[in-house]
């Protein structure tokens, strides 16, 4: 552990998973770093699937792409480090590394957040007004909509990284986590803490509740007019279409959600739980969604199909 009574503190160190016994740091790394190229390699693979596929330059997909580089960055900031930390014994990572990290986690998260919106609004209008959808919901539209929910947190972030960075820094540098958030940096502050935490809180709710509240109105209103189409089978076609938004949703807020309610009722998790937990709904979703991209999705489904069955057609005929 390391201590400074100085207030500007030049490194930090990352602890990472608290009291995990050093013989474990070899699997763990290995394990993060497979994780790491699992996020990498599906949501590459989402995009330049979607990029090449004519066929898929349709809003739905857009969004999808937005999704895969907000996952595919998320793990980008946060992974390396700790693998390198149980890799390499490399645990520090400087003062002003860390706050960059903390912007690009914070800024990544809500961007994620308003994402999701945008993808609730389009399966909104596509189910409640599918005789104008392609009219009201274009790929222009899709873009602005996509361009706003990453300017806004990003803009608003600046904010939240200079009024932590004002903080003076005393005592520990240790940052109880795997990667520099918000609470585990700002709670080594010696200033006036609670103001600082206050307005990340508050921005943090926004980006949270807004766009969650959105999507259950708009799922909701979804239900309601599936429930009024007369036959069974386009009840399943139409609630089909909504699959793989629903999981990509409920993967996001469901664990997030079922921290703050602990909290709320009192019920805590030790320190070692807490960190796994967090990591696992953080990176998680980030390995599952192109997964559920692929597989729950029908024309990314049909389009690989194809390619599949022409690459193995091409393989008889040149062995032939």
């Amino acid at each position: 552990m390391f201590y400074t009574n100085i207030t500007r503190i030049k490194d930090f160190f990352i602890l990472g998973f608290p009291g995990l016994s050093p013989e474990y740091y070899g699997p763990v790394s290995a394990l993060l770093f497979m994780l790491y190229l699992i996020i990498a390699v599906g949501n590459l693979f989402i995009l330049v699937v979607v990029k090449c596929e004519i066929s898929l330059h349709k809003p739905t997909y857009l969004i999808f792409c937005h999704l895969a580089l907000t996952d595919l960055a998320f793990g980008t900031v946060t992974l390396p480090k700790i693998i390198s930390k149980y890799w390499f014994n490399d645990s520090i990572i400087s003062f002003y590394g860390c706050f960059v990290q903390m912007y690009f986690v914070h800024s990544l998260g809500a961007i994620h957040s308003f994402l999701l919106m945008v993808m609730a609004l389009d399966r909104f209008i596509a189910v409640c007004a599918p005789l104008r959808y392609t009219v009201l919901f274009t790929n222009t539209t899709v873009s602005v909509l996509c361009g706003i929910s990453w300017i806004m947190p990003m803009s608003w972030m600046v904010g939240i990284v200079l009024d932590a960075f004002t903080l003076p820094f005393c005592d520990s540098n240790i940052i109880v986590q795997c990667y520099c958030d918000h609470i585990s940096l700002t709670v080594l502050g010696c200033g006036n803490v609670q103001a600082v935490w206050a307005l990340a809180f508050g921005l943090a709710m926004f980006s949270l509740l807004l766009p969650l509240g959105f999507v259950i109105f708009s799922y909701f209103v979804i239900i309601v007019v599936v429930t009024r189409i007369s036959s069974s089978e386009g009840r399943i076609r139409t609630m089909s279409t909504c699959t793989p938004q629903l999981l990509i949703t409920f993967l996001y807020y469901m664990p997030r959600c079922f921290m703050y309610m602990a909290n709320i009722v009192g019920f805590t998790f030790s320190l070692p739980v807490r960190v796994v937990v967090i990591m696992v709904y953080s990176l998680l979703p980030a390995a599952v969604n192109p997964i559920i991209y692929c597989f729950k999705t029908k024309d990314i489904k049909e389009n690989l199909r194809k390619k599949f069955f022409i690459e193995v057609n091409k393989i008889h005929k040149a062995a032939e």
